[in-house]
């Protein structure tokens, strides 16, 4: 099977073991978050892999830059979302500062591959 563009970014498969951590914890969620925090953390996290792949298969660069930005942003997306899981007692300040540095070092990535697009 031939690998897509997205596939050979290192960015695109640490956005997907992120999206994978968010969903495996917010299973330990309590039930009554399945609508709430548990569903907006999830997808949040998704947005980032699913962006970079949509980003990367546009035409256009300022299409490309466009949907990786919207990726970079979900993840800001998910730095309140894990304080609010902390405060909540949902995940330990442990794994709170583990998460937000993984999402920081995502935004970063991405941020490279914007500055990487050539105009």
């Amino acid at each position: 099977m031939m690998e897509l563009i997205f596939e050979k970014l290192k960015v695109y498969w640490k956005a997907i073991d992120f999206s994978e951590q968010v969903h495996r914890i917010t299973e330990d969620f309590p039930s009554r978050e399945n609508f709430g925090i548990s569903s907006q953390f999830r997808r949040a996290a998704f947005s980032a892999p699913l962006n970079i792949a949509e980003g990367a298969g546009r035409e256009t660069l300022p299409d490309r830059r466009h949907f990786y930005t919207i990726g970079r942003s979900s993840l800001f997306e998910c730095i309140p979302i894990i304080e609010l899981a902390k405060r909540l007692g949902y995940i330990s300040d442990q794994k709170a500062v583990l998460l937000r540095k993984e999402c920081q070092e995502l935004t970063k990535m991405i941020r490279a591959l914007i500055r990487n697009l050539k105009s």
